[in-house]
């Protein structure tokens, strides 16, 4: 029986954690759940799945969720009482699921007490990169992808003494994929929600939306294989059955394929290098028929401009992702277009020095006045 704790249960990667402990509950147990502020939901969870530990980060929730669970459950909130959670030495693996840059630190903290960590958020290693995987080899813990892009290229390479000549990671191209750059203009927040292929929460849909999160994946893509960005490409793929693929030295590709559920790739992050046997139907490619590929289209320039921060270092990736959070929530809010979005990342990443990054400190302080400096300007 695996012990697993979950940070973020009641996001998207983490109710679907929780499905997959659940049909595999004779293999993995919930010791630990956190949330963000959806107290009802992590009430539900709580009860269902009886944890060790519960916790929530904002802490005005704390009394409504320790009031609503059994005793011998161990209920705490904010930061100090998920690291207690995180610092616990009777789980094996840390799914890190919690969104955006807040999931960096709880993931410094797993690894530093030595866990096993899930990484369902792309963030860590786009602000952290260096640091993280110099941490993760200092601590001899595994780092083991849940994207399901770096799932895929993770399952294909297959431990493979291979020399790899090139990683395709794949993208459904979003909403907007068929759109010229005229259409574009007019673009509301309900529409760049509508995702086609994938059910997601707000953030990560806006960035499918404008590609953004394929320039993350590139980022997350380079550290986690150690795969320089020239040999790393995006091809648009519009079913999200290939979920990524890797280019051999002889010109032999293997791809990973599946359905567009994150539960495979879940589940095979909480099991490698093992597999499990499942009820989820298996995929009919006969009925799919024909599976498309083209290249994004040039007007979709935050995928460039991560790239392009990717490839210059220091704190230009910190200052990408930071700049697209806060461009993101401005256009969720109404506040700006959605082509701004891209013309905010520009403007953060043309405005504010790139410096060397050192210690986690450092990619807070970067991250703030990124945050700070973008609100002062719109």
């Amino acid at each position: 029986m695996k012990k697993i704790v979950i940070l973020g249960s009641t996001g998207s990667i983490g109710t679907q954690s929780l499905e997959v402990i659940e049909e595999q509950k004779e293999k993995f147990q919930a010791y630990g759940l956190v949330g963000g502020e959806n107290v009802k939901l992590l009430i539900e969870q709580a009860k269902k799945f009886k944890p060790t530990w519960v916790g929530i980060q904002d802490e005005s929730k704390y009394i409504e969720l320790k009031e609503s669970l059994p005793k011998d459950i161990k209920v705490v909130s904010g930061d100090k009482g998920i690291d207690e959670i995180i610092a616990d030495s009777q789980y094996e693996v840390l799914l890190a699921a919690i969104s955006g840059i807040a999931g960096l630190k709880s993931t410094v903290k797993g690894i530093q007490a030595g866990k096993d960590i899930a990484l369902a958020n792309k963030e860590t290693l786009v602000a952290g990169g260096e640091l993280i995987m110099n941490l993760v080899k200092e601590k001899d813990v595994k780092l083991l992808p849940v994207d399901s892009e770096h799932s895929a290229i993770f399952q294909s390479m297959n431990n493979s003494k291979r020399k790899i000549k090139k990683l395709i990671i794949t993208a459904s191209g979003g909403p907007f994929r068929d759109y010229d750059e005229e259409s574009l203009k007019h673009i509301k927040v309900e529409e760049a929600l509508n995702h086609p292929n994938w059910s997601m929460g707000k953030k990560i849909s806006i960035d499918s939306a404008t590609l953004a999160n394929k320039a993350l994946e590139v980022i997350e893509a380079h550290y986690l294989f150690n795969c320089p960005y020239e040999n790393i490409d995006v091809l648009i793929h519009k079913e999200s059955i290939i979920h990524s693929m890797v280019e051999f030295i002889d010109t032999s590709i293997i791809a990973q394929l599946g359905f567009p559920s994150m539960k495979l790739p879940i589940q095979y992050a909480l099991t490698h290098p093992e597999s499990l046997n499942t009820n989820w139907p298996s995929l009919d490619l006969a009925s799919i028929g024909t599976l498309n590929f083209s290249k994004p289209k040039d007007f979709f320039r935050a995928l460039k401009l991560g790239i392009e921060a990717g490839k210059q270092g220091g704190s230009a990736p910190i200052i990408f992702n930071g700049a697209n959070e806060i461009a993101v929530d401005f256009f969720i809010k109404g506040k700006i277009t959605f082509l701004q979005i891209a013309d905010m990342i520009d403007k953060a990443l043309n405005n504010i020095e790139n410096m060397k990054v050192e210690s986690f400190e450092d990619i807070g302080y970067i991250d703030e006045f990124t945050r700070e400096y973008l609100k002062r300007s719109f």
